[in-house]
């Protein structure tokens, strides 16, 4: 079994699994109605199941992606085919989420980044989304952690 297939069954990695999809609900609520990441956060707090979901991961990052898309458009703005404002609004939720663990979650190996990212692509996106997702992913991947890309190739 592979590093992680182990992880899916430790209760930390399910939790932090659990809030990378209230993150990519949230995100898109934003980019729907612009409201704040902390009244976002409450609302699902009081609406949404998060039992075994890692809330404060959550909330954390939510906070940090709303307070500042910009930095992670300008990464995907090169690894993207059209302008980061028209990628389908789920999937531009799971690449600025993807982007952000790139960029801030150093502890996360990459590869289980882009699995989660595709996941939640399948589960929540257009149909062929997953694809799109994969391909600029491992492109921010291979620019953002090139000494762990290389080393896993």
């Amino acid at each position: 079994m592979s590093a992680h297939g182990k992880q899916r069954f430790d209760p930390a990695f399910q939790a932090r699994s659990k809030a990378r999809k209230r993150v990519v609900q949230g995100l898109y609520q934003w980019q729907l109605t612009g409201h704040s990441a902390g009244s976002i956060a409450d609302q699902f707090k009081e609406e949404q199941d998060f039992e075994g979901c890692d809330e404060g991961y959550f909330r954390d990052v939510l906070k940090a992606i709303v307070n500042d898309p910009a930095s992670l458009d300008a990464v995907l703005s090169q690894h993207v085919d059209r302008p980061i404002g028209e990628v389908d609004e789920m999937e531009r939720a799971v690449l600025r989420l993807g982007t952000w663990e790139l960029m801030h979650a150093l502890e996360t190996p990459y590869r289980v980044i882009l699995s989660e990212a595709i996941n939640l692509a399948r589960t929540f996106g257009a149909e062929g989304g997953h694809s799109y997702v994969n391909g600029v992913l491992d492109r921010v991947a291979e620019q953002l952690r090139a000494v762990e890309y290389r080393r896993a190739l």
